[in-house]
């Protein structure tokens, strides 16, 4: 019985390691490509014949008055306001849709949870001309200022799901000790939904980083470049494009995002699970 069910186990993590290397094939092939000349880029091989170092330096300074330096301080300083104000925001929206009754409260809570299906293309064009009229363009407040209104419905309606499933026995507790709304928000609420609010800043991170579209729009002077406006002005900075440096720079891009999930993960996870089952 030992034997088979060994014999079962040792067939589950043959097939799990096929599968892992089906899923990381690209990963791979995308670390031997960051090595490769531009010869050497259409061979099917993953490793080059001679692995070229110098791609991530020559990468990394290939810009004429700036090098990847400056532009991944002005993401991670972009980074930093949109989940600090996604952080500050968003529990206080959700603690007063979950635990205060005022008018009205259904129908805002509703409105709010609409605009999660609204497609993003439709408020483009009126959020950039607001922008231009309040002369924010070329800068990171229009990308900055959403955050400090909420964090945006998704991060609210995970919010108040967490919070509708902590037990109303423990408000009432502390209302009894002479506690205030707020002072209920900060001494009992915030603490138990640090799983949920670490959600939050994973994913406030993680998409503010990819959103090459918004900093695109946005952002026209070099000076204020993030990496991922830098990476596809990289690609139209000279009519020769080194395939090998671009590829080596996009790579070092994704360590921030892998380092932020790593280290979250545990309380990442758990904020997804309990949130599910709350509620």
């Amino acid at each position: 019985m030992t034997f088979a069910r060994r014999s079962i186990s040792l067939r589950y993590h043959i097939i799990l390691l096929v599968f892992s290397f089906l899923m990381m094939y690209p990963v791979f092939w995308w670390i031997g490509a960051s090595l490769k000349s531009n010869a050497e880029m259409p061979l099917p091989t993953i490793w080059p014949s001679k692995p070229m170092w110098e791609n991530f330096y020559n990468g990394w300074t290939s810009f004429p008055s700036f090098t990847f330096t400056k532009f991944f301080a002005n993401t991670l300083w972009l980074e930093f306001w949109c989940v600090l104000g996604a952080v500050l925001t968003t529990p206080l929206v959700a603690y007063g849709f979950a635990r205060i009754n005022f008018k009205l409260k259904g129908l805002m809570f509703a409105l709010l949870l609409t605009t999660i299906m609204l497609p993003g293309q439709v408020t483009i064009v009126p959020q950039y001309i607001m922008y231009n009229k309040l002369e924010m363009v070329d800068s990171f407040l229009p990308l900055i200022l959403p955050h400090f209104f909420g964090g945006g419905a998704f991060f609210v309606f995970l919010m108040v799901q967490f919070i509708r499933g902590i037990p109303r026995e423990l408000d009432e507790s502390a209302k009894i000790d002479g506690c205030s709304s707020f002072g209920i928000f900060l001494r009992i609420i915030l603490p138990l939904i640090r799983p949920a609010l670490v959600t939050v800043v994973v994913y406030t991170f993680l998409w503010s980083w990819d959103d090459f579209f918004g900093q695109l729009l946005y952002i026209s002077s070099a000076d204020n470049y993030t990496v991922s406006v830098a990476l596809r002005v990289f690609i139209d900075s000279e009519y020769k494009v080194e395939w090998g440096q671009l590829l080596a720079v996009s790579l070092a891009s994704v360590v921030p995002s892998i380092l932020v999930f790593f280290v979250a993960q545990k309380h990442f996870v758990e904020g997804i699970a309990t949130t599910g089952i709350k509620g």
